[in-house]
C-alpha cells in the first residue's frame, strides 16, 4: 500500500545502538510499505539517564514514557519499543499497531574463554541487571551443586560484554535478540535453553505504536504485524499482568505455538517466578487449543490469566516480594 502523501514519517526511538538498529529495520520496512520517507527521531528516556538498577526505579515504563509523550504531543508519528519494556496496560489513546516477527526469545551467555554455564567455576561472577535472570541462574547453579555470584549491572551491550573482556566478570547474560540485531550473536558462548532460563515476557519482540486517532497510519503499520508473535506475547503479557508484576520483577514466560502440518493448533505457555537467590521457584505450564483465527486474543489472554492464578495459588506472590491479587 503506497501513500500518495510524501510527508516524512517521524519514527521515535531510544538513542542506544540497539534501539537505533531495531528502529532502522522497522523504518526500512515502513518505507517499503508506504512509499514515504522515514526519519529517526532520537528521544532520551528516564531509563537511559538513570544509573539506578531497574528494580529500584520501578522498571515498568521507564524506557517508553518519553516516547509515548512524544506520540501524544505529535512530535513523532510512530515509535518502536522493545516489547518487553512496555507496561501491560495499553493506553486507549495509543494503538499497538504491529508486533513484527519475533527474533530468538532466548537468553545467551557471553563467558570468558568460551565457557558454557555448566563449565563456569564454583562462585563464578555472572553479570545481569535482571532479577528474573538472577533467580533462575542461581536455581540452575544450585541444581548443579554449585553457586554463582549474580552481579547487578547496567549499561549497553558493549559495556556489559566489556566487563567480561576486562576480567571483572566471568560471564554476562544477555538477550539473544539484541546481539543478533547488532550482528554480534557469534559472541555468545551458549544459548540458554528455556528449560533452564525462561525469558522475559515479550523478549525478542518489537512493538510498533502510534496514536489511536491516526487510523490510516495504524492500518499501514498493521501490515508489519505477525499474528503468531502477537498471540504468543499476548499470552506472556497476560500472565505478567495477572501477577501484577512489572518488567523488573523476577517473572519469566514463554509461549510456544505448536503446528499440526501447516495449521497452528496448540499453544504451550510456561511461566516462572522465583526469589532472586534461586532458593524458591514456582514454575508451571499450560497448553491450550488455539482458534483458527489468531486475531482472536481471548485464548492467549485467558491462558495467561489462568496460569497466573495457578502460580499465585502455589505462592508466587510472596516470591516476588510484593502483594499480587
Amino acid at each position: 500500500m503506497t501513500d500518495s502523501n510524501p510527508r516524512v514519517l517521524r519514527l521515535g526511538t531510544r538513542r542506544s545502538k540497539l534501539a537505533m538498529a531495531q528502529s532502522g529495520m522497522v523504518a526500512e520496512a515502513v518505507r517499503e510499505l508506504t512509499g514515504r520517507p522515514v526519519e529517526l527521531v532520537e528521544i532520551t528516556t528516564y531509563g537511559d539517564t538513570s544509573r539506578e538498577h531497574l528494580a529500584q526505579i520501578g522498571g515498568t515504563g521507564v524506557f517508553v514514557s518519553a516516547l509515548r509523550d512524544a506520540l501524544l504531543d505529535g512530535t513523532i508519528d510512530f515509535a518502536v519499543h522493545s516489547l518487553k519494556d512496555l507496561p501491560t496496560a495499553q493506553p486507549a489513546e495509543l494503538a499497538l499497531a504491529a508486533v513484527p516477527v519475533r527474533e530468538d526469545p532466548r537468553d545467551v551467555l557471553v563467558a570468558r574463554d568460551g565457557l558454557r554455564f555448566e563449565e563456569l567455576p564454583d562462585g563464578a561472577r555472572v553479570g545481569t541487571g535482571s532479577p528474573r535472570r538472577m533467580a533462575q541462574l542461581n536455581a540452575w547453579a544450585r541444581s548443579l551443586g554449585r553457586r554463582v555470584e549474580a552481579v547487578p549491572i547496567r549499561g549497553n551491550i558493549d559495556t556489559r560484554i566489556g566487563y567480561v573482556e576486562k576480567g571483572e566478570l566471568d560471564a554476562v547474560v544477555l538477550a539473544a535478540a539484541g546481539l543478533s540485531r547488532l550482528g554480534r550473536i557469534e559472541e555468545a558462548t551458549e544459548h540458554l535453553s528455556p528449560d533452564m532460563i525462561l525469558p522475559a515476557p515479550g523478549q525478542g519482540a518489537l512493538a510498533v505504536e502510534c496514536a489511536a486517532h491516526n487510523a490510516q497510519l495504524a492500518a499501514q503499520l498493521a501490515e508489519l504485524d505477525d499474528p503468531f508473535t502477537r498471540a504468543a506475547v499476548t499470552a506472556e503479557r497476560s500472565l505478567l499482568a495477572a501477577l501484577e508484576a512489572g518488567c523488573s520483577a523476577p517473572v519469566g514466560a514463554l509461549a510456544d505455538l505448536q503446528a499440526d502440518g501447516q495449521a497452528v493448533t496448540e499453544m504451550r505457555l510456561r511461566g516462572v517466578v522465583g526469589t532472586t537467590d534461586g532458593s524458591m521457584l514456582v514454575q508451571l505450564s499450560t497448553t491450550g487449543h488455539v482458534p483458527a483465527s489468531l486475531g482472536d486474543a481471548a485464548t492467549p489472554l485467558n491462558m495467561g490469566r489462568e496460569l497466573a492464578a495457578e502460580m499465585l495459588a502455589k505462592g508466587a506472590a510472596g516470591l516476588m516480594g510484593e502483594r499480587a491479587l
